[in-house]
């Protein structure tokens, strides 16, 4: 048996793997921070739109009604992706709601009664916002030439930024 071989630590006896990525300890660190941030807003806006797909009313009901729905399972669809790619780079994800509360930069709203012009203007002002942070995250992956991270959030800039046209378009025709 070659000495580099016996050298080697037993499967038992090694130490965990940090990182399943070779970006280094910095991208993997900054990367992770900002995907963590991510998946708390993107929690943050699925609760919102399920909360305002639930108190939907009005002469649009049926309409507005089944369109949160379809984006609500839109944006919790990206949750786990957004976590699982924390975990391939090495990193550690969330792991509570209360954890989600201190990452989210997105707005709750917590109003017992909201019109439904204002709930479509307001998913809309925060999926573009959420468009933004995807941008800033996806120049962090650039700078750090993680190109699997960068394009996943292409695609979920592109699952935004519909969502956002969609609202847009009913929100101009709304009185």
């Amino acid at each position: 048996m070659s000495t580099a071989l016996a050298e080697q630590p037993r499967k038992s006896e090694r130490q965990p793997q940090t990182s399943y990525s070779d970006l280094g300890e910095a991208a993997v660190s900054a990367i992770s921070a900002e995907l963590n941030q991510l998946l708390a807003d993107a929690f943050a806006l699925y609760v919102k739109t399920k909360n305002f797909h639930w108190h939907m009313t009005g002469r649009h009901f049926r309409d507005y009604h089944l369109l949160l729905d379809e984006h609500a399972d839109q944006v919790f669809a990206m949750t786990d992706d957004i976590a699982e790619r924390v975990r391939k780079l090495g990193g550690t994800t969330l792991h509570s709601i209360s954890d989600i509360s201190r990452h989210q930069r997105l707005k709750d709203n917590n109003q017992h009664s909201v019109s439904a012009k204002d709930m479509l203007e307001e998913l809309l002002d925060d999926n573009q916002q959420l468009t933004r942070f995807f941008r800033s995250t996806h120049e962090t992956c650039d700078k750090h030439n993680d190109v699997a991270t960068a394009s996943l959030i292409e695609v979920w800039i592109d699952q935004t930024e519909r969502r956002t046209w969609f609202l847009s378009e009913i929100v101009r025709e709304l009185p």
